[in-house]
């Protein structure tokens, strides 16, 4: 397989994976924020599913992590692909609030991500 096919291959599959980790913590998330008003429509004790809350709290902690985690494997692809002359292989939005200036469709990334951690 060419470098560059390879290349959008694999942006695409960093853009998915980037977005259900996004899709669990939305999920976690709302499951979390429901729990309080289930307890008390079901006129239980404040401390009835205290261990689910922990475990939820957790969960999202721990994807939190993985997202950032995910996202320095996203720049260090990214500066690979720059370092082989692929340029840009986005699969997905390319703006980004750390891109200095913003990406908007007029000249692409003016970053240096190699070396950036």
């Amino acid at each position: 397989m060419h470098h560059e096919a390879v290349g959008r291959d694999l942006s695409r599959k960093v853009h998915a994976a980037e977005a259900a980790v996004d899709h669990a913590l939305i999920e976690i998330a709302a499951l979390t924020a429901a729990l309080p008003e289930a307890r008390m429509r079901a006129g239980v004790s404040g401390v009835t599913g205290q261990s689910a809350f922990d475990d939820l709290a957790a969960s999202l902690s721990a994807l939190t992590q993985a997202r950032a985690r995910l996202g320095g494997a996203h720049r260090t692809l990214a500066a690979l692909a720059r370092r082989m002359g692929l340029g840009a292989l986005a699969a997905g939005p390319m703006d980004k609030p750390d891109d200095q200036p913003p990406l908007d469709g007029t000249g692409g990334v003016r970053a240096n991500m190699v070396n950036e951690k």
